[in-house]
């Protein structure tokens, strides 16, 4: 047996052997995504879990500088759906058999934002007789806030850290106390203690990145024992200070390729986990989120926030669906599994195995 092989027939895996993984090419990589496939059928099957996306407010008091909508970006006009605008596309969730939402939002934390999510989730737990699960990810709260939106019916929280190393971190960040890395760390473990299905992820192909760092990356998520993982190529955005560092970049194509690998890799790594495919992947590659899904991904997030706000909730550049109406952005998606060989698991929550099994 050749040593690539023999490395993807262990049970466990080396920041070395994570490293040649990541390296591979050619034929290798193609081994690589065919064992992750096969991973992927036997312990989490070949269904597909739909996670209706509400992007609710563009509001963030953060200022990372990779994003798109951070607070020093006065460039777009900011706002904050309306209760009967989240409730509207929660309905059409509930109507199609979703089973499952997110509510993203740009990082807020005064009494009135959070008074007002408690209220939105009491809100749909009683319009959908508690037949829709709901993700969060809201960013950085206090324990006493993730506990009470806990009590009001979220299920799962997707915190990602962008990236595990301190170093790179504090280069991605303003360096203050609201962007302080062991605060973020600090708070997905709040999350755990708090009952959720904690989620996090990584950006792949950021300035000053390494394939080291990668690895490390997936060493982070296996030692933290994550639920689940949303992680996808970095996209410029010309409205960010990193965005002068974009000369300096990865291609595209090796940023697309990269992160395929990542979704590969943890698939195997971390068997029983939900791993998403991420709109990000499709801004590169018109096919991206289903290659995600033939590589180890098995959820996904049709968009359902109005048509109207989604110029604004722009992270990065070139976002996919911007026109495509709830309908419109389902049918695609339908079409998309389909391709890529797999089933739709409509009604079904799509709960983390990895969850169930560590807690029972």
């Amino acid at each position: 047996m050749a040593p690539f092989e023999q490395i993807l027939a262990q049970s466990s895996f080396s920041k070395e052997d994570l490293i040649c993984l990541l390296n591979s090419s050619d034929k290798e990589r193609l081994m690589l995504f065919e064992k992750a496939k096969e991973v992927k059928a036997a312990f989490v099957g070949k269904k597909v879990y739909f996670r209706g996306l509400i992007e609710y407010s563009n509001y963030c008091k953060k200022n990372c500088y990779y994003c798109g909508i951070r607070s020093g970006n006065s460039r777009f006009a900011r706002y904050c759906m309306t209760d009967a605008e989240v409730l509207e596309a929660v309905d059409y969730a509930y109507r199609n058999d979703y089973a499952s939402i997110v509510i993203q939002s740009g990082e807020q934390t005064n009494k009135a934002f959070v008074t007002k999510i408690e209220s939105l989730l009491r809100r749909i737990h009683q319009q959908t007789d508690g037949r829709i699960h709901v993700t969060l990810s809201l960013g950085e709260q206090s324990e006493e806030t993730y506990r009470r939106w806990f009590e009001a019916g979220a299920h799962r929280y997707l915190l990602r850290i962008e990236v595990s190393n301190p170093s790179l971190y504090s280069k991605l960040h303003p360096n203050n106390l609201s962007h302080d890395y062991h605060r973020r760390l600090d708070a997905l473990k709040t999350l755990r203690k708090a009952g959720y299905q904690v989620g996090t992820g990584v950006m792949i192909g950021l300035p000053f990145q390494t394939i080291s760092d990668l690895a490390d990356d997936l060493l982070f998520f296996r030692d933290f024992d994550i639920d689940m993982a949303g992680m996808g190529p970095y996209i410029e955005h010309a409205d960010t200070p990193l965005y002068q560092y974009k000369d300096q970049l990865l291609p595209l194509k090796t940023r697309f390729d990269l992160s395929l690998k990542m979704v590969a890799i943890l698939r195997i790594m971390m068997k029983n986990i939900n791993i998403a495919a991420t709109t990000a992947m499709q801004t590169i590659d018109q096919q991206g989120r289903e290659k995600a899904l033939m590589v180890g991904a098995n959820v996904i997030m049709p968009n359902l926030t109005p048509v109207k706000y989604r110029q604004d909730y722009l992270l990065y550049e070139n976002k996919p669906c911007l026109d495509e109406e709830a309908e419109e952005c389902k049918s695609c998606l339908e079409a998309r599994i389909h391709m890529a060989g797999d089933t739709i698991g409509y009604g079904e929550w799509g709960d983390s195995k990895h969850h169930s099994e560590r807690n029972t």
